[in-house]
């Protein structure tokens, strides 16, 4: 089986199913594949790595965001036009779909393609056939296609919003790829990762995370994905000039996230009241620091305590050295 293991980063059970998956999916004949994930879980990488899976390798991957290109644009750019197809068509335009020929098309966030165009998109996808615009004999392609949605297209069926019988026709294989919440250690893994990349891209020697940070790395549950966790990274790169990511650097959202998760342990339930304590007063400075914008003497006053006596509580609580 091909190894994967350089472009997706975790050991988790769930990415080790999604590497076989990949696997098989990208060996196997069929020429429709449906990739589901949250916002920022990779379906762009997936749908890559299951063409470089495939036969079909060697030839073009033609990435198309549905999203990003006006519905009145799309067809054209799909499937080509005709000279004097339209006003402005002064040359014949071979599609997106037809470069693709022996290869692989991504259709990305494909639920936002409009009702007319899905018709035509069934067409093809059944006959492997398909016209310009503007022409009146039809070109054969032999191409794969992979769509993707962060949401189900059940429910967009449903809502009349998407075509059943495309809906059916793209299910034959279903790919859903594991939020980052569900892939325990994996985020520590893509966070040093992430610090190893930046490191080298700024000229840095960060030398990682302190145990607080990935205790909190851990407990939130990063609904962006590894987009998300990979844009804070680099933020905090940016900004700020100490060599490890300390909880004062995380936004307040993570913080106030982390903090309000937190469910103290009753005491004959054999849990750290003492641990509780500081893991609260750790979130309390750290949404004070980082309203504060690092500013230990606005966030001494914001918590009602002299500078002294803050960064006494900071160094107790491994939020800074002595």
């Amino acid at each position: 089986m091909a190894d994967y293991r350089n472009e997706l980063i975790g050991t988790s059970p769930a990415l080790d199913a999604l590497r076989g998956l990949i696997d098989k999916v990208g060996r196997s004949p069929t020429r429709t594949v449906l990739i589901y994930g949250e916002t920022g879980t990779g379906k762009g990488l997936v749908a890559r790595m299951i063409h470089q899976a495939s036969a079909r390798a060697a030839r073009d991957f033609v990435d198309i965001n549905c999203a990003a290109i006006p519905a009145s644009l799309l067809e054209t750019e799909l499937f080509g036009h005709e000279k004097g197809a339209f006003t402005g068509a002064v040359d014949r335009k071979l599609g997106l779909v037809e470069a693709a020929n022996k290869g692989t098309v991504f259709l990305d966030e494909i639920r936002e393609m409009d009702l007319t165009l899905q018709a035509k998109l069934l067409s093809l996808l059944d006959t492997q056939q398909f016209r310009r615009v503007g022409a009146v004999r039809p070109v054969s392609v032999d191409v794969r296609f992979i769509a993707a949605s962060n949401k189900v297209l059940l429910s967009e069926v449903t809502s009349g919003r998407f075509r059943e019988d495309l809906y059916y026709r793209l299910q034959v294989v279903a790919v859903n790829l594991p939020a980052l919440r569900d892939r325990g250690d994996d985020v520590l893994t893509l966070a040093r990762h992430f610090i190893a990349r930046f490191n080298r891209a700024y000229g840095r020697s960060m030398r990682g995370m302190t145990q607080e940070t990935e205790d909190i790395f851990l407990r939130y549950p990063w609904p962006g994905n590894v987009r998300e966790l990979e844009n804070l990274l680099e933020r905090i790169f940016i900004l700020e000039d100490d060599d490890e990511i300390l909880p004062r650097h995380l936004p307040d959202r993570i913080l106030r996230n982390v903090a309000g998760s937190a469910t103290p342990a009753p005491p004959d339930g054999g849990g750290d009241y003492h641990a509780a304590t500081e893991a609260f007063q750790r979130g309390l400075i750290g949404q004070a620091l980082t309203r504060a914008e690092g500013n230990q003497q606005e966030a001494a006053r914001v918590l009602g305590l002299s500078r002294h006596a803050l960064r006494h509580q900071m160094i107790k609580l491994g939020l800074l050295k002595a």
